[in-house]
């Protein structure tokens, strides 16, 4: 294995900088003045005793440590090199334990961006993701992963910004071709695959939500989990198509670990991340949607901080690239009307529950990102920081218990020298 600072990933160039990218071309193509992530932008600026010190800073340690690469098998890198997705891959350890062994478990996240236009007919558009997600897939199961996620409504392009109600003929029933597609690899690989979907709801009047459906190992449907959080902001009008989800906060226990889907908009909530975490989840993962300019400067942040609160994995996902559009549109925020929701930065990563995390991938490639994860880690995290032990749930359910209700008065103690007197 290598530590972090060192070659380890597949990507454009030596120094993850594409050879034809510029500074003024960064805002158009998804880089970082012509690099493809944060983390390579400062490799190659900095000299390797400060990317060093740096990278502790931002990425944090593991167990002490750098995180190590893992060095993955070459028919996986050959399937990264021919498709020409990111391939990233680290490892995360826990303490060795007296009583237990290892509870090591492989997963991988896959970002992607559409393949054809939006003007495309919608059954070749899915098809073609079908195509551009295959060898990304076969290049996880080659390198052993146990579990992978795939980024919100992946089997579509991200319409929700339009209000048009077209786009409702891609929402699928859980069993429907998206979960038919996976539920092979699922078997081939002895893999377990969280599918994130638009769903059509048949026995429900057809309602549609935004769902993530759990495929077992087996290529069995374990469940499903609907999105929590719906976005009302900037350009993401989701309610016009799905509403709050009724699913709660489920955890899957499945052959590699507890499991938990966070969905997109739900990671700015931080009761949603602690009810998956009060139900046992040892990871949770965020499959997302979500642009730059709206939110990048909270990516980094949220997931990170939901792992350390809760003592879990977070594994987040982006979709890559700037979808356009046959019709403009406009949001409540004043804008001119436009034709596409601004780039979708990618950067998909992984979060552990001792404030390290890996790298991201790239803002504007396709990509796949593998960790072993140890996930002694989470039960020897909550002994070391006892944040189980030290919350005050009974004072926040009482506080709460109160706020959900009409006559519901703040508890503020104002200074009696604020009324003034003359």
């Amino acid at each position: 294995m290598e530590i972090i600072g060192e070659k380890a990933v597949v990507s454009s160039s030596e120094n993850g900088k594409s050879e034809t990218e510029t500074p003024e071309s960064s805002s158009k193509d998804g880089s970082i003045c012509g690099f493809d992530s944060l983390h390579h932008l400062l490799q190659e600026s900095l000299s390797p005793p400060l990317f060093q010190e740096v990278s502790r800073l931002l990425l944090g340690l593991n167990c002490g440590k750098s995180l190590e690469t893992i060095a993955l098998p070459e028919p996986a890198r050959a399937l990264s090199s021919k498709h020409d997705f990111d391939l990233q891959a680290y490892s995360f350890r826990a303490d060795k334990e007296s009583l237990r062994g290892p509870r090591l478990v492989r997963v991988g996240l896959v970002q992607n961006g559409i393949t054809l236009p939006t003007t495309a007919p919608f059954s070749d558009q899915k098809r073609a993701i079908f195509q551009k997600l295959t060898p990304i897939i076969e290049a996880a199961g080659a390198s052993g992963v146990n579990i992978i996620c795939l980024q919100e409504a992946w089997m579509m392009p991200f319409a929700f910004c339009t209000r048009e109600k077209r786009w409702c003929e891609f929402a699928e029933p859980i069993d429907g071709e998206s979960t038919e597609f996976l539920q092979e690899f699922a078997r081939k690989y002895n893999m377990v695959i969280i599918n994130p979907i638009l769903e059509r709801d048949i026995k429900h009047g057809e309602t549609l939500w935004n769902t993530a459906v759990i495929i077992g190992n087996h290529g069995n449907i374990i469940g499903k989990h609907r999105k929590n959080h719906i976005p009302r902001v900037g350009d993401f009008n989701e309610s016009t198509y799905y509403m709050e989800g009724n699913t709660g906060h489920p955890v899957f226990e499945t052959a590699y670990g507890k499991i938990a889907i966070n969905i997109c908009y739900g990671r700015h909530h931080p009761l949603n991340w602690l009810a998956f975490g009060l139900n046992g989840a040892e990871i949770v993962f965020n499959p997302s949607a979500t642009v730059g300019e709206l939110s990048e400067p909270m990516w980094p942040i949220e997931a990170r901080n939901a792992a350390i609160a809760n003592s879990y994995f977070v594994g987040s996902i982006n979709r890559v690239g700037t979808e356009v559009f046959p019709n403009p549109f406009t949001s409540g925020d004043g804008k001119p009307q436009h034709a596409d929701f601004g780039h979708f930065y990618g950067s998909s990563h992984f979060s552990a529950p001792d404030a390290s995390c890996t790298p991201s991938l790239s803002r504007y490639k396709d990509g796949l990102m593998v960790s072993d994860l140890d996930l002694n880690l989470c039960r020897q995290l909550k002994d070391k920081w006892g944040f189980r032990m030290t919350a005050r749930y009974e004072m926040y359910s009482y506080l709460l218990a109160r706020y959900v209700k009409p006559d519901f008065e703040p508890q503020v103690i104002s200074d009696p020298l604020l009324r003034g007197s003359t």
